[in-house]
């Protein structure tokens, strides 16, 4: 079962973030299923077209993906290929075809639904446990989104996974099927070990200077000193020219009375409803149904409204609210339906509304809770304030400063005093710098930037020691460097580090005297049996390897046990080789709690299956065609 998800790894991680992540939509991706015009179309799915600017965008999203996840070591040029793009034009048509069938099932999301899932949001909680509104705009807004086209997109997203989820529960493997492979997993065997260790022969190993110095021609790369740099540089950034900006009580009084609504927050309504269901594409007659049940409700909670969030959990068919008694909890206007909203905040705390519709049904409305609108005081923001005012100039003279840096660096190209002085920089010094940056330390870190050592290492600087040019090495970032000393590259003399290849070559050699000697006595006993020279018997299973190297175990646990004993011999590299001698073989003792999670993984495995047979059904309905020369086209430029 586990050679499924190893052969299919490319399409477990799309799963993932369709089905695990439903929301990734709240940390920038881009919605792939809208159209956009006057773009070249690189494939038509259901009669859309995904984009060039699609694909390129959705390229952009995967290589900051992958960056966030590998770090500075990871190579952009990965996503380069037309088969890296490929690969990603395939998820894009796989999620286009999904939206499409979506649309055909007429898959719907409520506004209770989506705001639950919104609410749940990690860091979008107040101290006080109330919804953080300020702050779910400016997570949107730092992404480019607006809270209509987030919550479009998540809408999108919840009704793929509803989608999703129906196929994967459609899962079933037979009893007799899961039984076998636990067993196999429960079979234990009773063997011994007989360990030729590598250090044991390497008294018997005869070393040459010839064996030596082959070893060093060959491997000369390890021994090799890259040409290294010792330099010094000057750095502008927002950050520099803030400590230089100074903001005045005035600034900050007059920001305040113009931006007032920033630091205030809207009326808020907590809210609980009863819903029966009534789409607007419901017949007259359902509709009819539906609103002669909420009257009989109504009836009912004008008797007893303390009976509310019973009444709620009994006929509610919100299924994101009914089993919290209805409750919405609190949500600003413009967060529900029109004829919702504009009912909630009419109400007074503790009153009912009468029946209101909307495109999903029947409402009943009663508001438990009022947050009046408040703006807070010029003492309480002024540190915000000045913060902002300071990054606002400091931006605005980074965008002055910046021209005069670069031709600072280039006209007095011999020293970076002229640029640090007239702009109050430091300069810094930095040591061994390569033209590689260095693994494990973060891009971010202004020396370690590919683009700045590219600089530092051209021609001209490196044999004129001139400044680099201006390097922009992040948005509003600037850097410019010059060589204190250059180190040319050079290889260790031989002499120096004889001693460690002496080592290598020495153990290399014991290995394959070792596997030699291994080989020979795993003959001889297929030959005739033999308990010399091995350890005591110990009993292992696929649940329990007995700390035994992974190549070995999967060769001891394949090898052929029809006849006993059995012998199966294993090269663990430079270190060594290994001999089992197998003596007997069992069922092992069933787990039922282990056999019920094994099956489960297994309806699992078999369920994605089926996900990945429906996704293809769904692309056939979708008459896909594929502009294969779009595939060839340079991958987008991405910062650093």
């Amino acid at each position: 079962m586990f050679e499924y998800i190893r052969t299919h790894q490319r399409l477990m991680q799309f799963l993932l973030l369709l089905i695990i992540f439903p929301s990734f939509a709240f940390f920038g991706i881009e919605s792939y299923t809208r159209s956009r015009g006057g773009d070249t179309a690189v494939a038509t799915v259901a009669g859309t077209s995904i984009t060039q600017l699609e694909l390129d965008q959705a390229t952009r999203d995967q290589l900051d993906r992958l960056r966030q996840m590998y770090g500075p070591q990871f190579d952009s040029k990965m996503l380069s290929t037309p088969e890296a793009r490929q690969n990603i034009l395939d998820e894009l048509i796989a999620r286009k075809a999904m939206t499409a069938e979506v649309v055909r099932k007429k898959l719907m999301i409520s506004d209770a639904t989506l705001q639950q899932t919104i609410l749940k949001e990690s860091g979008l909680t107040k101290a006080d446990g109330t919804f953080d509104t300020d702050r779910y705009k400016s997570l949107l807004a730092a992404q480019g989104l607006s809270p209509a086209g987030y919550e479009q997109r998540l809408r999108q997203d919840m009704a793929l996974q509803q989608l999703l989820s129906a196929v994967q529960g459609s899962a079933f493997v037979p009893k007799t099927v899961t039984a076998r492979l636990s067993a196999i997993n429960e079979q234990e065997r009773e063997v011994q070990a007989m360990m030729l260790k590598t250090d044991d022969f390497a008294s018997r190993v005869k070393i040459t200077d010839d064996m030596l110095k082959a070893y060093y021609e060959k491997n000369a790369a390890q021994y090799e000193i890259p040409e290294q740099i010792n330099a010094e540089y000057v750095i502008l950034n927002s950050e520099a020219l803030a400590a230089q900006v100074t903001v005045s009580d005035a600034d900050v009084q007059s920001y305040y009375e113009q931006n007032k609504k920033l630091y205030g927050t809207d009326e808020q309504r907590r809210a609980s409803h009863i819903l029966i269901a009534a789409g607007k594409d419901s017949s007259s007659a359902d509709k009819a149904k539906a609103k002669e049940k909420i009257d009989g409700i109504l009836a009912q909670l004008r008797k007893k409204p303390e009976d509310f969030a019973k009444l709620a959990k009994e006929n509610s068919q919100d299924p994101g609210s009914a089993e919290k008694g209805g409750d919405l909890d609190f949500f600003a206007h413009g967060a529900m339906v029109k004829q919702f909203d504009e009912t909630a905040f009419k109400l007074k705390q503790g009153e009912i509304s009468e029946p209101v519709l909307t495109d999903f049904g029947y409402h009943i409305i009663m508001v438990t809770g009022i947050k009046p609108a408040m703006i807070k005081t010029l003492d309480e923001v002024k540190p915000q304030i000045t913060a902002d005012i300071k990054k606002q100039k400091a931006v605005n003279a980074y965008k002055e400063a910046a021209d005069s840096f670069g031709n600072l660096v280039y006209e007095q190209p011999d020293s970076l005093k002229p640029v640090a002085e007239k702009l109050k920089l430091k300069i810094e010094t930095a040591s061994g710098l390569t033209r590689q940056s260095k693994p494990g330390v973060p891009a971010t870190v202004e020396t370690n930037n590919a683009k700045f050592l590219k600089a530092l290492f051209a021609d001209d600087v490196v044999k004129k020691k001139h400044n680099t040019e201006a390097v922009e090495v992040a948005p509003n970032t600037l850097i410019a460097g010059r060589i204190v000393e250059y180190k040319a590259a050079s290889r260790r003399p031989f002499e120096e580090v004889k001693a460690s290849i002496v080592a290598v070559v020495t153990h290399k050699e014991a290995a394959v005297l070792a596997e030699k000697e291994g080989k020979a006595k795993l003959a001889a006993l297929k030959a005739a049996d033999s308990t010399a020279g091995f350890t005591e018997s110990k009993v292992v299973s696929r649940l329990k390897n007995q700390d035994i190297p992974d190549v070995a175990f999967v060769d001891l646990m394949r090898a052929d046990t029809s006849k006993l004993p059995a012998f199966v011999g294993t090269s663990l590299g430079d270190n060594g080789y290994i001999v089992f001698r197998i003596s007997k073989v069992s069922a092992g003792t069933p787990d039922q709690a282990r056999r019920t999670a094994e099956a489960q993984q297994q309806a699992n495995v078999l369920a994605q299956q089926n996900l990945y047979s429906y996704i293809d059904v769904l692309k056939q309905k979708a008459k896909v065609t594929v502009n294969k020369a779009a595939l060839t086209a340079p991958a987008p430029a991405t910062t650093q």
